[in-house]
């Protein structure tokens, strides 16, 4: 390795102005942030201080080579021209990690076997042994990343992903991740001058890197190796000397407090405690957060509730609205942070955030907010001067876009234009349409004061009463007013091809005394209505139905 090179760490989102302080920290130079990623310059010590320091890096890579590409062919060449004995031995293992973003190279795996290819052949034409492929720990790790047609080949200085610390001995169903942990225990800005509290612990995963942090305990300390122990230009002193910068730690006065409602939970957080070697700070109690006391002093509360994904969740939002009850009522003068999924979680919250952050929990988009808790009315708060106390890493400001306001235009309001009733008498401004109260009325324009250009209206018509005496005009087709009314109809005027009508039968009286008679029942009513019937006075009246008695016999009887 050359005495300055160039580097990269790579971290998950939101977390990269948090890496970027921490390169500062160890002594990187030339720190820039990208997308998930933060490159650095920097030796051989500053390597090793990266992967053993570093809380919220994954992977510390440094560049070999860099060339375009348009397809996999040419992939093949652009590598096999590479020296690959200037970083590996012809009897070491190997593995390829692939990372593209491109639309030629659309398969990460199948660019993985054209390295392989490359690197193979490297060796076995130059009538060396052929080396292996070994995908669990091999002696060299290499990284390739692909964008559009540009390639960079790099070596992996760490091997396992960093969030492997080494103190996890067991986990629960959905363990938070070790380096995400970190990340958003710096971003709440905790240092250990507080109590720490984890309502709903988990596995412990914040009460164990909380720890860390407080006592600053090197999160690499715990791991066995790293992959840039393995390499030809390994310097073991200058790695003994990294890590004897970090044998004298912090003090810390205060204590860790961690709970969760399920037993199983406790017991695994318990058991990475003590593998850990954090038994004396951190307490990890079986209760749920409703039955928490409270605080003897303001603490820093960060918890990671269950969101309903990957873990069973009963009533997620009796559980969310439980925790903005226990908060506001239980852990007045706190500041907590909580990760959440969903939105409507949040707002069962029932609580104003003092900030939001957007990061990744695996492959689910979560959200950070954090909540200054206090008794009382928020504005009492407010002028008291209690507004966000806590130090947390500075986000770049936001460029303030200055507005130039000219003088107003004078434009008529308007209210200013004249009323409708000064325009109907004539004040119609020049441009203004004509309006419909230019137009004559429609009683003048019915006595002959139609406009030319007007079409014939209704009015010009003969009236009903007119046409009905005569004035029906030529074209007009027969109205039903030309036809004989219904009772001269009924008195014989019915005209040719008129069917009979209801009317001309004999009505119901007459058809009575010449026809059949219809049945009637007692007291002149019809057969449906043989519950009703007259009394002597004549008033109608209801029979009360018959009840139908059923006659038994005995079995004694004679036959």
């Amino acid at each position: 390795m050359k005495q300055e090179s160039r580097m990269i760490a790579k971290t998950l989102q939101a977390l990269e102005p948090v890496l970027a302080q921490e390169l500062e920290a160890l002594g990187a130079t030339d720190i820039e942030q990208g997308r998930r990623m933060v490159s650095f310059t920097g030796d051989k010590k500053v390597l090793y201080r990266a992967n053993y320091r570093l809380r919220t890096a994954l992977r510390i890579l440094l560049p070999i080579a860099s060339f375009r590409a348009n397809d996999p062919d040419e992939l093949y060449r652009q590598l096999k021209r590479l020296d690959w004995s200037e970083w590996m031995q012809a009897g070491d293992t190997f593995a390829f990690d692939t990372v593209v973003y491109s639309e030629t190279f659309t398969h990460s795996k199948y660019v993985g076997y054209r390295a392989k290819d490359a690197l193979v052949d490297f060796f076995t034409e130059r009538g060396e042994k052929r080396p292996m492929v070994r995908l669990d720990n091999p002696d060299r790790l290499f990284h390739i990343h692909i964008s559009h047609d540009e390639v960079t080949l790099a070596l992996d200085s760490s091997g396992e992903s960093l969030h492997k610390r080494g103190w996890r001995a067991a986990q629960t169903e959905a363990p938070l991740s070790e380096v995400l942990a970190a990340g958003i225990l710096l971003l709440a800005g905790w240092q250990g001058k507080t109590d720490f509290i984890d309502p709903m612990c988990g596995s412990g995963t914040l009460l164990i890197e909380a720890a860390l942090i407080a006592r600053g305990i090197a999160p690499g300390s715990f791991r066995k190796s790293f992959a840039f122990q393995r390499w030809a230009d390994y310097d073991p002193a200058l790695f003994a000397d990294v890590e004897a910068e970090c044998r004298e730690l912090k003090p810390f006065e205060h204590h860790i407090y961690g709970s969760d409602s399920s037993i199983e939970a406790v017991k695994v957080a318990r058991h990475n405690v003590r593998t850990a070697g954090l038994a004396d700070l951190i307490t990890v109690s079986h209760r749920a957060m409703q039955d928490c006391p409270a605080p003897e002093a303001p603490a820093l509360i960060v918890t990671n509730p269950p969101y309903g994904e990957r873990l069973r969740l009963r009533d997620g939002e009796e559980l969310y609205r439980m925790i903005g009850e226990r908060l506001k009522h239980n852990y007045a003068g706190s500041t907590a942070w909580i990760l959440a999924y969903k939105l409507e979680h949040f707002d069962k919250i029932g609580l104003r955030h003092s900030d939001r952050i957007k990061m990744l929990n695996g492959s689910l988009e979560c959200e950070l907010r954090a909540y200054t808790l206090f008794a009382g009315k928020r504005e009492d708060f407010k002028r008291a001067g209690g507004e966000g106390e806590e130090e947390r890493v500075p986000r770049a400001p936001r460029p303030e876009r200055e507005r130039e306001r000219g003088p107003r235009s004078e434009k008529p309001r308007r209210f200013d234009r004249p009323r409708r009733e000064d325009r109907r008498e004539g004040s119609r401004r020049d441009g203004d349409r004509p309006s419909f109260s230019d137009r004559p009325r429609r009683e003048d324009r019915r006595e002959g004061g139609r406009r030319d250009g007007d079409r014939p209206s209704f009015s010009d018509r003969p009236r009903r009463e007119d046409r009905r005496e005569g004035g029906r005009r030529d074209g007009d087709r027969p109205s039903f007013l030309d036809r004989p009314r219904r009772e001269d109809r009924r008195e014989g005027g019915r005209r040719d091809g008129d069917r009979p009508s209801f009317s001309d039968r004999p009505r119901r009286e007459d058809r009575r005394e010449g026809g059949r008679p219809a049945k009637k029942n007692e007291g002149g009513l019809w057969p449906n209505d043989r519950f009703r019937y007259r009394d002597e006075e004549g008033r109608e009246r209801i029979r009360n139905k018959r009840s139908k008695h059923i006659q038994t016999f005995s079995g004694g009887g004679d036959e």
